[in-house]
């Protein structure tokens, strides 16, 4: 069975199994072993209910458009032949088609969704406007799902090897280095938070390092609320009819304060700190 034998009409057809090449934009990665194992036993009692979709591609062979999972169960059953639609699809429909096939399934990952959506728009040139009305899709759902590709794919599949959600991701943007959201997903992963446990995380990881990126400032205003103290005492005891006197100097490693007491006082106070 060549492809130049058939017309491109929507009419069934039937393909060696082995013919049939796999769809280079299929956005879903993983497969349910479970799942397919059920959808075979299925087509061994009842056979294929609907003909999976074929195009013929560039190179003149049989291209799965949408169906993967039908085709992969129909090659555990061992089924010689598959019935399949063949339709007229470029390379952007067919990768449009294999997208909407899946997001009409909820378990399609939404970092498989995001990748899917980054294609269309970086390989076959389509504008998030097209993409917007094709998917029937919001354009900042489109965006949010854009934005989950900024988390670096370890941390991806951290999350989805842990089985947590789109909104635990979405918390961890929040986050602006990678250290940081290492750091959160792994508590997060371990101590099996919840969203709202997550939010609560991180807020804590940003203001930790917000304090302690600011470490020299807080010091030296302590610094100069030591040395306001100092001049107030000095000027409490020249009221007081005592002729103290005081003198301060400063180093990049300490502030040095001297006050003399004369005779009747009879001390010299010399204090000095260190500061950041």
């Amino acid at each position: 069975m060549k492809p130049g034998k058939y017309k491109i009409g929507g009419q069934i057809i039937l393909v060696p199994q082995e013919e049939i090449y796999p769809n280079p934009n299929q956005p879903r990665q993983r497969f349910d072993f479970d799942e397919l194992e059920e959808l075979a036993q299925s087509i061994r009692q009842n056979g294929i209910l609907q003909p999976v979709s074929v195009r013929i591609n560039d190179s003149g062979k049989y291209e799965l458009v949408s169906g993967e999972r039908r085709l992969r169960a129909s090659r555990l059953v061992g089924m010689t032949y598959v019935p399949c639609v063949l339709v007229e699809a470029d390379n952007k429909k067919s990768a449009v088609f294999a997208l909407v096939e899946n997001l009409q399934r909820t378990d399609l990952g939404f970092f498989e969704e995001a990748l899917a959506i980054e294609k269309l728009l970086t390989e076959h040139g389509m504008t998030r406007d097209e993409i917007c009305r094709m998917l029937g899709k919001s354009a900042p759902t489109v965006s949010n799902k854009l934005r989950l590709l900024r988390i670096p794919e370890e941390i991806r599949e951290t999350i989805v090897k842990n089985n947590l959600t789109e909104r635990h991701a979405r918390a961890l943007l929040k986050l602006t280095t990678q250290n940081q959201m290492t750091r959160a997903i792994s508590i997060i992963s371990e101590k099996r938070l919840n969203v709202t446990e997550s939010e609560r995380l991180i807020e804590h990881i940003l203001n930790g390092d917000c304090k302690h990126k600011q470490p020299t400032v807080k010091l030296f205003k302590d610094v100069r609320i030591f040395v306001n103290t100092l001049n107030h005492a000095v000027d409490t005891m020249r009221r007081a009819g005592i002729e103290a006197d005081s003198a301060k100097s400063e180093t990049e490693e300490y502030i040095e304060y001297i006050v003399r007491i004369p005779k009747s006082g009879g001390c010299v106070i010399k204090t000095k700190k260190t500061s950041a």
